[in-house]
């Protein structure tokens, strides 16, 4: 009896030390490219695996999207050279505020930026970093490192999610976007407001004004990139992220490429955003309170500890966070700067994200275990209470640390 006991528990043992390797993440590529390259996209000649399925609908104070994240459109061929992954069905459900507010500051983006009418996800930030560095991270399309993206500027995650990186392309076609008219709605964005591409009013306060194509307020920073331990070195091209800098005023679309504005879709006035040609295409921060099932890491849809979809703390509305917006007031919503590190699509689990602390299972063995909606659901439930007790235990500072290195 005691050395079948001993039998059991030398086995546990066994299995919890199996289990802790395979809860490690592989290791972050280091990459050591610093100059942008030509972006050679893949033609868009392959049919999707499935029929589009969404729905867009309104549930009290909530607009509600549910996908399979199957373009319509068609897309590259995947697997291919740069992404040995396949588009595969998915189960997106999203859920924003059918009427939003711009919140007291600017947040950026940590994770997907919203999701377009036909149900894909917009996720700009490639998750690749200059030697591992999470301060320098690659520019998805500046043709730095090979993603393997389409005519679409989308490609496919490890679990089969096709996402776009920048203009979906076959999308703006399939809606009709064109230089003579103001833009048709191409998506929502994670804080409830809406998405447009590229072309809008000259007056932003008069519908019959001219049509041009807006402009953002970005641009490549003039000189050299810190070298050493601080940074590359090499000189500021758009390789990363931190190659580009605001310059209020240079443009037509305020710090998170957007601007208050009328459109077809709200002739009354509304916040907007708008895909750029010019970086950073798509937005990488947020006027108000994003949704966390956009967000990246434990807790439902990447739910931070202790918040509720809207990114608030418990399940109240953080009334602290008002701002009132009116037209021809600015930025005025504070000038916070910085951008996510994102979660890119890596070609290989060798170039997965560090998992956080605190994540009961991270999504490269979820997807490997192949878990049912029940199991999900069961352990979405066991991480928000994890989520829970951390928020409990640990002070908001502890909190903070959990997320990662402080930025620079």
């Amino acid at each position: 009896m005691k050395r079948k006991a001993m039998t059991i528990f030398g086995a546990a043992g066994m299995l919890a030390v199996i289990g802790a390797a395979i809860a490690q993440p592989p290791p972050m590529r280091k990459h050591r490219v610093k100059q942008a390259g030509e972006l050679r996209k893949l033609p868009s000649t392959a049919s999707p695996p499935a029929a589009n399925r969404v729905s867009i609908r309104i549930e009290g104070n909530d607009r509600v999207i549910t996908s399979n994240g199957i373009p319509k459109h068609k897309t590259g061929s995947f697997p291919n050279r740069g992404n040995p992954n396949r588009i595969s069905a998915q189960s997106h459900q999203y859920r924003i505020p059918a009427k939003p507010e711009p919140a007291a500051q600017i947040t950026p983006l940590r994770g997907e930026f919203g999701v377009a009418v036909n149900g894909v996800p917009f996720d700009p930030g490639a998750a690749e970093f200059y030697q591992g560095n999470p301060q320098w991270q690659y520019e998805a399309l500046s043709g730095a490192i090979n993603l393997g993206i389409d005519m679409s500027h989308a490609h496919v995650q490890p679990n089969g999610k096709y996402h776009y990186h920048g203009l979906p392309t076959g999308l703006l076609g399939d809606i009709q976007v064109s230089a003579q008219r103001h833009s048709p709605l191409v998506g929502w964005a994670a804080d409830g407001f809406p998405i447009y591409a590229v072309y809008g009013w000259k007056d932003p306060k008069d519908a019959s004004s001219e049509v041009i194509a807006l402009r953002s307020s970005y641009r490549v920073k003039r000189g050299s990139r810190p070298g050493g331990e601080d940074g590359p070195g090499g000189i500021y091209d758009g390789t990363f992220v931190r190659d580009y800098e605001f310059v209020q005023g240079s443009g037509d679309l305020d710090r998170c490429n957007g601007r208050f504005t009328v459109t077809p879709e709200f002739p009354g006035g509304t916040y907007a955003y708008f895909l750029s040609e010019d970086w950073p295409v798509i937005p990488r921060s947020f006027r108000g309170q994003p949704s966390s099932d956009f967000m990246h890491g434990p807790g439902g849809n990447g739910r931070q500890a202790g918040m509720n979809r809207r990114g608030r703390p418990g399940g109240g509305r953080d009334s602290s966070a008002r701002d009132p917006f009116r037209p021809g007031r600015g930025e005025g919503f504070g000038r916070g700067e910085g951008f996510g590190r994102g979660e890119d699509a890596r070609p290989s689990r060798s170039r997965m994200d560090p998992v956080k602390p605190g994540t009961i299972l991270p999504d490269f063995l979820k997807q490997s275990l192949r878990l049912s909606a029940d199991q999900e659901r069961q352990l979405d439930a066991l991480q928000r209470d994890v989520d829970r007790r951390l928020q409990e235990i640990l002070t908001p500072r502890q909190l903070q640390q959990l997320e990662g290195p402080p930025r620079r």
